[in-house]
């Protein structure tokens, strides 16, 4: 039986690995800041801050595996937060998991790392370009990471595309209720961006391999089923049954709409939405099946229906504040304002 660290373990995806080495018969500790309701008895609560080196080194010690989630997300909108959460976090967990002889790190990064690429698909030798504060931050995380390999911990990065699966919500929560109620969800320009996503259960899978590879690596994670970001949403539009149809604004315009609104505090956006929803990019897989011998289950349509079964399923639960950014509904602001004007609009066929 292996003892498993993870951190961030009452987070969305954290909370999902836990679960899954529990049910696989693994001592299982979790370190984080609050704890989950759904935690199982027989699975450790360390309560405390990554960023605080005494909690760390008591977290780690007896560990033998130690699969890293915990992470200031862009919707915190907090620069600080973001690079002492994912940076200094992350040097004190390597540190503390060097000295301790952990035998294996798994750190959870972003393909936020790679800002918008220069070509696609990205492959796991492609250069990171981080273009806002996230993803340097998570790529400063990285190098931590490779610093700590070059000195003899074996650690390896695992970086996912956008996750999606039962129980994500975040910014897909207000997507998920406009559609419920026959609001038209948007896409910039005319939605023809390829867009890559990932199921979380199928990046559990790839963490709890990658944790049984010997030698670092390096896994760049999505689904090899996905189309444009206008074929995701109709086919989402067509599952939910409603009145929604997908509707399109001009990128300059609606882009520079989210920055403001979201300098002013009134809408859930970060750099990354405004960035990246009008573009194009999805990971090559290959190096999956050669190393790990693995290859996706879900695909884009299937993890997009059942988030939105899980979220009409659990409605009534997603407004939980006390849940991590990913486990609850983030706040729409003036986008409420926006829903409501949107249902008188006559609908674009």
């Amino acid at each position: 039986m292996t003892r498993y660290l993870v951190t961030g373990g009452s987070g969305y995806f954290g909370a999902l690995v836990a679960h899954r080495l529990h049910a696989a018969g693994h001592d299982v500790r979790v370190l984080d800041l609050n704890d989950a309701d759904d935690r199982p008895a027989s699975v450790e609560f360390v309560q405390g801050d990554v960023r605080d080196r005494a909690v760390v080194r008591d977290a780690v010690d007896g560990v033998d595996v130690v699969l890293n989630n915990v992470a200031q997300v862009p919707l915190a909108k907090d620069e600080e937060l973001l690079r002492t959460v994912n940076v200094n976090g992350t040097v004190n967990l390597l540190r503390a998991s060097a000295d301790a002889g952990v035998a294996k790190v798994i750190h959870t990064s972003s393909s936020a790392v790679f800002g918008v690429p220069k070509a696609n698909p990205v492959l796991p030798t492609t250069i990171p370009s981080p273009m806002e504060a996230y993803g340097h931050a998570k790529l400063a995380a990285e190098w931590a990471c490779l610093a700590a390999a070059q000195d003899g911990l074996d650690v390896s990065i695992v970086r996912p595309r956008t996750i999606l699966g039962h129980g994500r919500l975040g910014i897909f929560g207000i997507l998920f209720d406009w559609i419920a109620d026959g609001r038209d969800p948007i896409v910039l320009g005319d939605g023809s961006n390829r867009y890559q996503f990932v199921h979380s259960d199928d990046l559990a899978d790839v963490c709890v391999l990658a944790a049984q590879s010997e030698g670092p690596d390096v896994f760049n994670v999505g689904t090899d089923r996905f189309g444009t970001m206008r074929e995701t949403l109709e086919a989402l539009c067509r599952h939910a049954g409603t009145d929604a149809v997908v509707r399109s604004l001009p990128i300059g315009p609606a882009s520079l709409g989210m920055r403001l609104t979201a300098g002013l505090g009134i809408a859930p956006f970060a750099p990354y939405h405004w960035m990246m929803y009008s573009k194009s990019m999805w990971f090559d897989l290959d190096h999956l099946q050669e190393r790990l011998d693995w290859a996706p289950t879900w695909s884009t349509d299937d993890m997009f229906a059942q988030s939105y079964d899980w979220f009409l399923e659990h409605r009534a639960q997603t407004d939980d504040a006390s849940a991590s950014h990913h486990r609850r509904n983030a706040k729409q602001g003036v986008l409420g304002l926006v829903k409501r004007v949107s249902g008188v609009l006559p609908k674009a066929r």
